[in-house]
C-alpha cells in the first residue's frame, strides 16, 4: 500500500466516520486520566480512536449489544497506549469480544515433575497472539473509579497486545546488555525482581501484586499504573516511570493536575 493511498484512506476515515462531539464529551467526562490530558494529546487520540474503530470489530457475548458508547470507551483507552508509537503497534488482531463480566477460563499447568495440573481463572480480560481480545464490559465501564487504584483492563491488555508486536519484554538472555534495548530491558527485568521480591515479602505495593507473575505481567500492570495513576506510580517507583516513560514515549505525570505536579 502507498503513502498517497495510506494517507487518503486516512483523510476520507476521519472525515466521513468521525466520533460525535457529545459523544466524545461524555467518554472524557466518564474518565479523569483522559480528560486530564493536554489539547494536542486528546486530538491525537480522537483521530487515533476513529481510525482504530474503523479497524477493528466488535462482538457482544452471551446477549450484550455493544453500543457507540461502549466501543468509544474501549477504542480510547485501547489507542492511549500507542498515543506516541503509532496505531500500527495496534495491527495483527481486528476482533474485540466483550462479556458483561468477568469468565472463568479452565487452566492446565505442568510442573517440574511433570505432573498436569488443572485450574479455573477468573479473567477480566485476555490478549492472545493474532486476536481477538476479550475484555469484561463492567471493568470497563468502572475504569474511571478503578483509575485511583492503578487499575485499567483495557490498557493492561492493550499493553499486551503492544509486547507480542514488538516483543517488549522478550530475548533478554540473548540482548546484547550494552545496546540500548539492552540497557532497557535489563533495567526493567530489574525493576520486576525487585517487585517480585516485595511481593513474595508479602509487602503492600501499589501496583497489583499479579505483575509478580512474569515479566509480561509485570510490563503490562506497570503500564496501568502510568497511565491511569501516573503521580502515583512515579512517587513510588521513580525509575520505572522513567522507563515507561521512554519506551511510550509519554509523561503523563508531567501534566499540573497529577499528585507529583501539584506538590
Amino acid at each position: 500500500m502507498t503513502k498517497w493511498w495510506r494517507r487518503w484512506r486516512r483523510k476520507r476515515t476521519l472525515e466521513r466516520r468521525p466520533i460525535p462531539d457529545e459523544l466524545w464529551r461524555l467518554t472524557l467526562a466518564r474518565f479523569a486520566f483522559l480528560a486530564a490530558r493536554g489539547e494536542a494529546d486528546l486530538f491525537a487520540l480522537r483521530e487515533m480512536t476513529t481510525l482504530f474503530l474503523a479497524e477493528k470489530e466488535f462482538a457482544g457475548v452471551g446477549g450484550l449489544e455493544v453500543s457507540d458508547e461502549m466501543a468509544v470507551a474501549i477504542a480510547v483507552q485501547a489507542c492511549l497506549p500507542a498515543l506516541k508509537l503509532g496505531l500500527e503497534w495496534l495491527d495483527g488482531f481486528v476482533g474485540i469480544v466483550v462479556h458483561e463480566d468477568a469468565v472463568v477460563a479452565r487452566r492446565e499447568i505442568e510442573d517440574e515433575d511433570g505432573v498436569v495440573h488443572a485450574f479455573d481463572e477468573e479473567l477480566a480480560g485476555e490478549a492472545m497472539s493474532g486476536g481477538p481480545v476479550m475484555l469484561a464490559w463492567r471493568d470497563v465501564d468502572e475504569a474511571g473509579l478503578s483509575a485511583a487504584d492503578g487499575y485499567n483492563v483495557v490498557v493492561h491488555e492493550f499493553a499486551h497486545v503492544i509486547d507480542m508486536r514488538g516483543g517488549v519484554t522478550t530475548g533478554l538472555e540473548d540482548i546484547d546488555p550494552v545496546s540500548e534495548r539492552g540497557v532497557w530491558l535489563n533495567a526493567l527485568a530489574d525493576e520486576y525482581e525487585r517487585f517480585a521480591e516485595a511481593v513474595e515479602r508479602d509487602e503492600e505495593t501499589f501496583l497489583d501484586p499479579y505483575g509478580a507473575e512474569a515479566l509480561e505481567e509485570f510490563f503490562a500492570v506497570a503500564a496501568e499504573g502510568f497511565f491511569v495513576a501516573p503521580g502515583e506510580l512515579e512517587a513510588d517507583q521513580p525509575r520505572l516511570y522513567a522507563l515507561l516513560k521512554d519506551f511510550f514515549r509519554q509523561d503523563p505525570a508531567s501534566r499540573p493536575d497529577t499528585p507529583a505536579a501539584r506538590a
